[in-house]
């Protein structure tokens, strides 16, 4: 019934299964990846043709856990799986990134890669897992796709690369690295590091390639039996077209991209591609060639113009040469109510950043596979329409923008304080206000700013920079601080992030079949040198954390109760840390280890808190002074409440240091006295003494303690 094959390697000291022919036969492609006990499914399916009109390639990756997988039922009110995590979303762009630019030209057929997490170990991160099984899902479909694709994680431990570490073995490595490319080249990376040397991470980077090549032997080695045979693809010959659009637009986009201003270049480009659709389409009645081959032909041009330019003469399309970074305004404290804000625009591209500081309460809970976990750094990247000019529907963050805000999160994570140091939950958002050229490294810098602004005692400032490439055969040029258009236009989108010591994250999204490392060495340098200049504008701002927090800004203090005193501090339901909030109007966190966090704005509210929870929680000690108040007058003495809840008997002959006939004769109730607590009598009431304290000024008088 099954015509199973399979393949089984050794890799990274675990075995790696590859399996096909068993599930989802339907499928143009699918295999199960077995990495220890983590098992995903991967299915390709690809139309048969192209949708008419078709401009572009409709390639959908999508990446799911099920619950199952590790033995959990989903919360919520349905208990199923809803919509994608932001952890699904981010794996989803990690498969895409590398085996979109392997599809072949032209190949527009709509294709969905789905990925299902079917079991989970707690020791193999699926990521990994789903992006070899997707690679060898697309190797065995058929579909005209230049695979396969290897992916490694490394980490860096006590100074040894690590291929694939465990999850329990993460926390104590220095870098989280994922990179994926083929046999000879690399086309992802995607990494969050403790501010790591330049050469650690090209090192980390080819040491993950060198480990994924048994992961495309396998592959091979399963397609060599199972692969479908290949698709053909059949692309009409559009030269002589190309040629007549050439002789109309050529001048015209080459005097366009001289302009430097993005709008008015673009205004230009515009006239360029009309006059050319009057010609090719609107004058040439039935002949005329479908608007979307006149499209792609005019964008074939626009790239041929504006590499071939900066190759030969190493000058760019607004005229700075390949190092230069546009110039740079950088502000702070824009906003008075934030409790910081930072304004970054560099050239045409400006990020409004604002950093909020919470209390525990506001920690983010994360529900995965591993188990729920709270979160209490959260960075979220907007990207309006306005943003380039343009109009567009406004919801929900889309792909983009989670995964250009996770990558100014790497950056910025390892710079953070310690929680226990600094016990504020952080929400950063950043508006892109302008965009024309990585709004995501301009959030970096934004961030940075903003933290700094708000009183968060940053390890030290991050800043980012973006870098692309234009390579024509052998000949290559590395771009510092790319345009939209250099982005577009260009072969890589390279992404560097880090302080003047070292990288934090580097990204890096390659649209040919791979750079060597040659060029990634070359990229790396460049980028180190403008993300040290970008850090020296950034310092005309702020250079480190403001000593104090903001003035709207919560203050938090912490203090530690006994665990077992935690059920009372917190009462029957919640009922009296309910009251103690509702009453002093601050907030109230209180961890399992006795940890408590008291937050306000108001230093009042925050001592009341403490001095309630200090009443509940903590003993009296013996030999101590204490304010407190008499509440009650008998003949044998007054009692006087004087540590939180707590009241003691203030015998007559400790009233003065006199005889009392009267105990009315020395305080009345309500009257605000001093007293000692010189300790227990044997039943454990407590005893107190007026006579041994100064009740002018609290100290305890130096006669009566000789006598003792």
């Amino acid at each position: 019934m099954f015509d199973i094959h399979r393949v089984e390697v050794e890799w990274g000291g675990r075995p790696l299964i590859l399996e096909t022919g068993k599930v989802a036969r339907q499928a143009d492609g699918a295999v199960m990846a077995t990495y220890g006990e983590t098992k995903v499914l991967a299915t390709v399916v690809s139309a048969k043709e192209p949708k008419p009109g078709q401009d572009f390639f409709p390639l959908t990756v999508n990446y799911q856990e099920k619950a199952f997988a590790a033995g959990k039922i989903p919360g919520g009110y349905f208990k199923r799986e809803g919509r994608p995590s932001e952890h699904e979303t981010l794996t989803s762009r990690l498969i895409d990134r590398p085996i979109r630019p392997l599809f072949a030209e032209g190949y527009k057929n709509d294709t969905q890669v789905i990925v299902t997490v079917l079991s989970h170990d707690m020791e193999n991160a699926p990521d990994i897992l789903a992006l070899v099984a997707s690679s060898a899902a697309l190797t065995l479909s058929g579909v005209p796709f230049m695979g396969p694709v290897g992916g490694a994680r490394v980490g860096y431990i006590n100074g040894e690369y690590v291929l694939n570490p465990l999850i329990d073995d993460m926390p104590e490595s220095s870098l989280d690295l994922i990179v994926a490319g083929t046999g000879d080249a690399v086309l992802m990376v995607e990494s969050e590091a403790k501010e790591l040397p330049e050469d650690v991470m090209l090192g980390a980077v080819m040491f993950g390639h060198s480990g994924f090549q048994t992961v495309i032997d396998a592959i091979i080695k399963l397609a060599e039996t199972a692969a479908k045979e290949p698709r053909g693809l059949n692309l009409p010959d559009h030269s002589a077209l190309f040629a007549r659009i050439k002789d109309i637009a050529a001048e015209d986009l080459k005097a366009a991209y001289t302009i430097t201003g993005k709008t008015e270049r673009r205004n230009a480009v515009d006239a360029a591609k009309t006059k050319v659709v009057e010609a090719v389409i609107t004058n040439a009645g039935d002949a005329a060639p479908a608007a979307t081959v006149v499209g792609d032909l005019f964008k074939k041009l626009e790239a041929e113009i504006v590499r071939g330019a900066i190759i030969e003469t190493g000058h760019r399309i607004d005229g700075r040469d390949l190092k230069t970074v546009r110039p740079i305004v950088s502000e702070v404290g824009i906003l008075p109510r934030a409790h910081g804000s930072a304004l970054f625009t560099r050239g045409e591209t400006q990020g409004l950043v604002v950093a909020t500081l919470g209390t525990g309460e506001d920690e983010q809970f994360v529900d995965a596979l591993e188990g729920t976990y709270k979160a209490h750094f959260m960075l979220h990247y907007n990207f309006p329409p306005y943003s380039v000019g343009e109009t567009g529907r406004m919801g929900s963050p889309g792909r983009r923008e989670i995964g250009h805000g996770k990558l100014a999160w790497r950056a910025i994570n390892p710079m953070l304080p310690a929680k226990h140091e600094f016990p504020y939950t952080l929400r950063v958002v950043s508006e892109i206000t302008e965009s024309n050229g990585s709004s995501s490294m301009a959030t970096v810098c934004g961030t940075s700013l903003a933290l700094m602004d708000a009183g968060v005692p940053l390890k030290a400032p991050v800043a980012g920079i973006a870098m692309g490439l234009i390579k024509e055969g052998d000949r290559f040029a590395v771009l510092s601080d790319i345009l939209g258009d250099e982005d577009h236009l260009g072969d890589m989108d390279f992404k560097v992030a880090g302080t003047a010591e070292g990288i934090t994250s580097l990204q890096m999204d390659i649209k040919i079949q791979g750079i060597t490392e040659e060029i990634m060495k070359v990229a790396l340098e460049q980028a180190r040198e403008g993300r040290v200049h970008i850090l020296g504008e950034m310092s005309k701002a702020i250079t480190e954390a403001r000593p104090e927090l903001g003035e709207h800004a919560p203050r938090i203090e912490v203090m530690k109760i006994p665990v077992d005193k935690i059920r009372e501090v917190i009462g029957s339901g919640g009922k009296v840390i309910r009251e103690i909030v509702e009453k002093t109007g601050a907030k109230v966190n209180i961890e399992d280890d006795g940890t408590v966090k008291i937050a306000s704005a108001d230093g009042k509210a925050i001592k009341a808190a403490i001095n309630w929870i200090n009443s509940i929680a903590a003993e009296p000690e013996v030999g101590m002074i204490y304010e407190g108040t008499v509440v009650k007058c008998v003949e044998f003495g007054a009692f006087v409440n004087f540590f939180g809840a707590k009241d003691g008997l203030v015998h007559i002959s400790q009233l003065a240091p006199r005889k009392v006939a009267k105990v009315t004769d020395v305080v009345k109730e309500g009257d605000k006295v001093w007293v000692k607590l010189m300790g227990f009598d044997e039943r454990g009431k407590v005893r107190l003494s007026m006579k041994v304290v100064d009740q002018d000024t609290g100290k305890e008088i130096e006669r009566e303690k000789d006598e003792d």
